[in-house]
């Protein structure tokens, strides 16, 4: 029979982890385990007093190192990284995720908060099952750096024997979240993670393990130049106006009230133009807004969280989350945030070079704004290693294949069964003109169409997709909406079909299933559609409420992503649509990622729909023709559904 031993510890570190991410913390010289909480089973917890010099028992020791889950030991612990990351440095050996088990993982599964107090809170554990809430004051007395002061007698660190009080209550929080974690994981043990998704989460852990190797000289080149460049464009602006600090908003307002004689509201990057185009502004006023504009745009922060996150070998890990969109299950970016990078432009070689170089001057000289080319060379801050190159390979038009293939709109399958070309396609079939005559303006409004109606967006989404920076007048925009929908029927259709089968499912406490065996299911408080792939999505506590208009709308428990609240959320059938979708989506990507990595190609990172490998040089063109191939191959349970990849080969990461 398989035991569970439940882990929690606490930590000190003088790095900050939410700005370096769990391995540089764990494998920086200050770093040490203070505490260690532990059970097996349903056994009262033990703690061992890292701090204090107790040590780990032998049998604990040896059921931590286990490297395989068939040796009867399953550990559990909320963010199993993180644990496993520790005490891999506090082992001096690298304990593989075989053996673990995630339990934010699996509340993330279930739609619910990502942090084990949060969790606690929406599950209602028992009183001395949840976190204490004394607990952040402690992790920032006992976990992190102190400022020194005369009370403290200039200390940098406060030790359990400078409060043998809070020492105790901290060694009862640490206890207390092995409590919690245990029993959310009994809460959750009726919804079990799947044998795929578990895969999947074995095979995110290695890839985060793996890492991306960082161009340090590039890095680095770009915030010394960046320092300088903030410290020139600050002195000019102090020299024109006379202002302590020219970047304060409240200071620069004054200023032009003062000597232009001029009110400004804001000072954002589209209030900015506005003002330069003013006759009424000096030459002063505009060179000081023009410093201002420039500045805003100096932003380094991701390089910067690449130096700070960077590995002794040059190598940041950990910037993916499993299932971080726990709407859709899709990864979420962390650190350097992947996920929105800027796009690169034809010539980003010869940037790059001349940052690598040094040579900024140069740049200076070939390209107007340095602000807009480092933003596109962040990307070429990921490289592969001398002797090897990145090969990266995507999915083609992702999204809109599984929308035409669940609506089964014909006329899109038979674009992708073919030529591929979508957004031609879709404006031919708007605008009833044949493909061959579709213009370069008839495109574009098929591209804005295709990019911002197929979840049920109307006029405003089309705004938010850019349509009128397009240059497409705001009374065409209707018009498109309608034409839109009426060459895709089936997509409209399928939004009112999905939106019904949720309804009936939570009226009716039954399942509701469409097609390709998409199932809505009422199940112990929480509305599941069951993808085809088999997955489930999660919708916790739903309620059928009266909307906008009256009308009987669908409602759940959520995070509000904006103000980072526990609270009602609604949805409708575009929305439910576009959730589906993107999930059949994602879990394309993870067919296609396990067949990668059983062909033995070494995944380092994927962004959105794309894969990238770091593949020894003479290895490359045979690992892109495998991609193509996986990738493309048709998915057992997707039957019809038309794939296809595309990629390259480059020795840095681009786009």
């Amino acid at each position: 029979m398989r035991r569970e031993l439940s882990i929690d510890i606490e930590t000190y570190c003088e790095l900050d982890i939410r700005k370096v991410g769990a391995y540089r913390y764990a494998n920086h010289e200050s770093f040490e385990i203070l505490l260690l909480a532990y059970a097996y089973d349903d056994e009262p917890v033990s703690i061992i007093d890292l701090a204090k010099g107790e040590i780990l028992p032998l049998f604990l020791i040896h059921d931590i190192q286990s490297e395989d889950i068939t040796k009867g030991i399953t550990i559990t612990a909320y963010n199993a990284n993180f644990e496993r990351t520790c005490l891999s440095s506090f082992f001096g050996q690298k304990l593989p995720p075989n053996a673990w088990d995630c339990t934010a993982v699996w509340a993330s599964i279930l739609g619910l908060p990502n942090t084990l107090g949060k969790v606690g809170e929406v599950l209602r554990l028992e009183e001395d099952q949840q976190k204490l809430k004394t607990g952040k004051a402690l992790i920032n007395y006992f976990c992190k750096p102190c400022k020194p002061t005369k009370r403290n007698q200039g200390r940098t660190r406060n030790l359990p024997e400078h409060d043998p009080e809070k020492w105790e209550l901290f060694k009862e929080y640490c206890i207390g979240d092995v409590i919690a974690e245990r029993a959310i994981r009994r809460k959750l043990k009726n919804f079990p993670m799947t044998d795929t998704e578990r895969e999947l989460w074995l095979l995110d852990q290695h890839i985060n393990d793996r890492g991306v190797l960082i161009d340090q000289q590039l890095v680095s080149n770009i915030v010394d130049y960046n320092t300088e460049h903030v410290a020139v464009l600050e002195a000019e602006a102090i020299e024109i106006s006379g202002l302590d600090n020219p970047q304060s908003l409240a200071q620069l307002k004054g200023w032009f009230l003062k000597h232009e004689g001029v009110e400004i509201k804001s000072l954002t990057k589209d209030t900015i133009p506005e003002l330069l185009e003013r006759t009424d502004i000096s030459g002063n006023g505009k060179r000081l807004l023009e410093i201002r504009q420039e500045l805003s745009k100096t932003s380094v922060s991701k390089y910067d969280a690449m130096q700070r996150a960077a590995c002794d070998d040059d190598r940041i890990r950990g910037i993916l989350q499993f299932y971080g969109a726990n709407r859709t299950g899709r990864w979420a970016g962390r650190i350097v945030q992947v996920h929105n990078l800027p796009r690169n432009s034809d010539d980003i070689d010869i940037a790059r070079e001349l940052v690598v170089d040094g040579d900024f001057e140069m740049l200076e000289l070939l390209y107007p704004s340095t602000s807009r080319v480092f933003s596109e060379l962040i990307r070429t801050a990921i490289v592969a290693p001398d002797d090897k190159s990145f090969v990266v390979a995507d999915f083609s038009a992702i999204e809109a294949r599984v929308i035409a293939w669940l609506a089964g709109e014909k006329w899109r399958q038979d674009v992708f069964a073919s030529h591929g070309k979508i957004y031609e396609a879709s404006a031919s079939q708007m605008f009833k003109v044949p493909l061959e005559e579709v213009t370069k303006d008839l495109r574009q409004k098929g591209k804005v169409s295709e990019l911002a109606l197929g979840y049920q967006g109307g006029k405003h989404a089309l705004i938010a997709m850019g349509a009128l920076d397009m240059g497409i007048p705001e009374e065409e925009l209707p018009e498109l909406v309608d034409a839109w929908r009426k060459s895709s029927p089936n997509i409209v259709k399928l939004w009112k079909t999905v939106e019904t089968a949720a309804i009936k499912a939570v009226r009716e406490h039954r399942p509701v299933t469409i097609q390709y065996g998409i199932t809505f299911i009422y199940e112990k408080g929480i509305l599941f559609i069951q993808l085809p792939s088999g997955r489930r999505l999660a919708y916790v506590k739903p309620e059928l409420k009266r909307g906008n208009f009256d009308k009987l709308a669908l409602c759940y428990m959520g995070m509000d992503q904006t103000k980072k609240i526990w609270t009602t959320q609604w949805t409708y059938g575009g929305k439910l649509v576009e959730n589906i979708v993107q999930a059949v989506a994602r879990d394309c990507l993870g067919v296609a990622m396990l067949r990668i990595d059983r062909s033995e190609s070494p995944i380092v990172m994927h962004v959105h729909d794309e894969v990238v490998c770091e593949v020894e040089d003479q290895m490359t063109d045979l690992v892109l023709a495998s991609a193509y191939e996986l990738m493309s191959q048709p998915i057992k349970w997707a039957p019809g559904l038309e794939l296809n990849a595309d990629g390259f080969v480059a020795k840095f990461y681009q786009k």
